[in-house]
């Protein structure tokens, strides 16, 4: 998927496992998962279909491609965006606004849909020009 092809994850069907609780203050601070299945990608690089890195020095290009990653991860696994408890967002770079910018695609990917979310800046992540690393939890229905 390209990442211009991207649209907002659909609000969560009845019977999901995943419950957001909140969000309070603009925040998810938690998710419960009901029994069933948890998925546990790795974390989705700003990598292409060949492993070169995208867009290096762009925080927002590189973070709208681990999504569209992180997208086909999820699918691949028999989960969507909207199936995610938790996502963690890894951010190599010293400037807080980089760690937003990072964090508006995100939320932009989900949609209505608010999985408990943590953002941390990271001094290096595993690429050449690599800046955003993110991974997640998912829980489908057993």
């Amino acid at each position: 998927m390209n990442p211009d092809e991207h649209v907002s994850s659909p609000a969560r069907p009845t019977g999901s496992p995943v419950q957001i609780n909140g969000p309070r203050d603009g925040h998810t601070r938690s998710a419960t998962v009901a029994p069933g299945s948890l998925i546990f990608t790795a974390g989705a690089a700003p990598v292409d279909e060949f492993g070169a890195t995208v867009a290096p020095g762009n925080v927002s290009e590189q973070a709208r491609q681990c999504m569209v990653n992180l997208e086909t991860a999820l699918s691949e696994a028999g989960a969507s965006l909207a199936d995610v408890a938790k996502v963690t967002v890894f951010v190599a770079e010293h400037l807080q606004a980089d760690l937003v910018v990072a964090w508006d695609v995100v939320t932009e990917f989900f949609g209505d849909h608010r999985p408990a979310g943590s953002l941390l800046g990271v001094s290096v992540l595993a690429y050449d020009d690599q800046l955003v690393e993110i991974e997640a939890v998912a829980a489908v229905p057993a």
